[in-house]
């Protein structure tokens, strides 16, 4: 069996990186993933998906964007206490707003 999942979309917010008791890197992330289709309304819906990014990806991903930058991430899904999320394997930079 395999667990995959690639989403692509925008960063909601600026990342955050903190560490976990043992000194490991982790960031949450969340992306906003539009809908292809229009709902009874004639508008595109939007969901959030929560994302984990773990040391090194979670300090890269920080070093090259920012609040509305389009990533693609794709890695495992995982459900604990907090609901689904995706734990991020791999982030592509699909655009970047943040200066050089």
């Amino acid at each position: 069996m395999t667990n995959m999942t690639c989403v692509i979309g925008r960063l909601v917010s600026d990342l955050e990186i903190n560490e976990t008791e043992n000194g490991k890197k982790v960031a949450t992330i969340t992306l906003a993933v539009s809908r292809s289709f229009k709902n009874e309304n004639g508008e595109y819906e939007t969901d959030f998906i929560p994302c984990v990014l773990w040391e090194p990806i979670a300090e890269r991903t920080k070093e090259y964007c920012c609040k509305g930058d389009l990533i693609a991430v794709k890695g495992r899904l995982q459900s604990d206490d907090n609901g689904i999320h995706i734990i991020a394997e791999k982030v592509s930079f699909l655009s970047s707003k943040k200066p050089e």
